[in-house]
């Protein structure tokens, strides 16, 4: 047994060695929140909570930390357009961002440390890295000597000769144009915090490394975040905490990102798909497989048709279940999962491989319903609970089988009668009989239904009556 991780900074799959027997320390780069979150973001909470379930089913004890950035240039030019206080902001978001992590069945991170936080923690740091000739004070700017530092950039792979370090606006001071602002001086109408060095705020970098050291100490198992954050900010956050003096990070996890033609998802390109939107026309377990059942490095391009598959694949599972249970009452999940699943989730988390012996279990499971061998369905069910309850799937888990899913545990068979019934207006369409189809249109809103026309087909979600 055992585990293999694609290393970022090894640029290979390498077996999973703890620091500590029996346990697993996991740091997450989380939300930054200066807007809801859409599908993007959610993938990489999603990944690694899978992550943190198989380290869980393999007997490890898993300390899982998801940190929150509520202070950043963003969040606080939201605060100057809408002048609402930036903390307000923030929370508001934070907030969006745990019930998006809940309502996909996300299970409780160990600790969700925010960088506001954590102000003491940095600037302990900061004194210790301009103490060692790692860093340096520059008109109320603290910046990293990345010179200083002769291993920068090796988990990008990047020359420093030609680097481009991204620069914010009021980086004044730089003894190099490469080096990089771990605090920043106050500006008038900015929230700021005094140091030694005049009062300022964090650098989006230093928080993480200084937040790392607190709750997992000098060396810890396992950094995750999306593939964007690889250079500059896990880049940087290296170089802070080993010129610190800490191990840091053994090994370096990335997911990839969700795409929309092809590009990534974010709110700049106006492109991003809000959770809060999504679970309103798909159930979020429908929504949970789509995003995390394909492999963490792999992209995902968006489409209304990939969900529409998702929610189909999910659904012959979902039977299988329904079936089993109608026939033979409640069946426990069972205490291993099949070694072909078991060897799928050890090889770099292999949840597509993995997902097809849940496929093949549930077909075995369908034709022993058929053959009445009700022994051989219990124990396939098992299986299956077993399996699904490692992707945050099980149907019959106490989260979904408890009507966190939406509340709503007849969503399904009513979007398969409103889809039935979109059919049928679109068919009045394209024969241009369009009494029919605005009849059927007036029918659906007295019901209480808003149905959407959308370049992608007609969408529906609930109204008020």
């Amino acid at each position: 047994m055992t585990i293999r991780l694609y290393d970022t900074s090894a640029r290979q799959i390498r077996d999973f060695t703890p620091l500590r027997p029996g346990r697993v320390s996991i740091y997450l780069c989380g939300a930054t929140v200066q807007a809801a979150p859409h599908i993007g973001h959610i993938r990489s909470g999603l990944n690694f909570d899978i992550m943190r379930r198989w380290f869980a089913h393999r007997g490890y004890d898993v300390t899982f930390i998801r940190n929150v950035t509520d202070i950043d240039d963003k969040i606080i030019a939201k605060s100057a357009e809408q002048k609402r206080p930036w903390w307000a902001i923030g929370y508001e978001n934070e907030r969006a961002f745990n019930q998006a992590y809940d309502i996909l069945g996300c299970l409780p991170v160990t600790y969700e440390p925010r960088a506001t936080g954590h102000v003491p923690e940095m600037i302990e740091m900061m004194r210790e890295l301009i103490d060692r000739g790692h860093a340096y004070a520059a008109e109320g700017n603290v910046y990293f000597d990345v010179r200083s530092f002769p291993e920068y950039l090796k988990l990008s792979n990047q020359d420093l000769d030609g680097l481009r370090q991204p620069s914010g606006e009021g980086e004044t001071g730089k003894r190099d144009r490469r080096d990089f602002a771990m605090w920043k001086a106050a500006k008038p109408g900015e929230p700021s915090w005094e140091t030694p060095w005049g009062r300022g705020r964090p650098g989006w970098h230093l928080e993480c490394s200084a937040m790392a050291h607190k709750y997992l100490g000098r060396a810890f198992d396992i950094h995750g975040g999306g593939v964007d954050l690889i250079f500059p900010h896990h880049e940087n956050e290296i170089a802070q905490a080993k010129a610190f003096g800490d191990d840091f990070a053994a090994y370096w996890a990335h997911n990839a990102w969700v795409t929309m033609s092809g590009e990534k998802m974010s709110k700049s390109l106006g492109n991003s798909v809000l959770v809060s939107e999504m679970v309103k026309r798909w159930r979020p377990i429908v929504l949970r497989y789509y995003l995390g059942t394909p492999h963490y490095r792999s992209m995902i391009e968006y489409s209304e048709e990939a969900l529409r598959e998702a929610e189909s694949a999910f659904a012959r599972i979902e039977g299988f279940v329904q079936r089993v249970v109608e026939k033979a009452g409640s069946v426990e999940p069972a205490a291993e999962v099949p070694p072909a699943f078991a060897e799928a989730m050890d090889d770099d988390l292999g949840v597509p491989q993995a997902l097809a012996v849940v496929h093949t279990t549930v077909r075995q499971g369908n034709s022993a319903l058929t053959a009445d061998d009700k022994e051989a369905a219990v124990a396939r069910l098992a299986e299956v609970r077993a399996m699904l309850g490692v992707l945050g799937l099980d149907p019959l888990a106490e989260h979904w089988a408890g009507g966190s899913d939406r509340g709503e545990d007849l969503h399904g068979v009513v979007d398969s009668l409103v889809r039935l019934v979109l059919e049928q207006r679109q068919a009045a369409r394209a024969r241009k009989d369009y009494a029919t189809a605005d009849a059927i249109r007036d029918q659906l809103q007295q019901s209480g239904l808003v149905i959407e026309d959308t370049p992608s087909g007609p969408r529906w979600e609930l109204g008020t009556r």
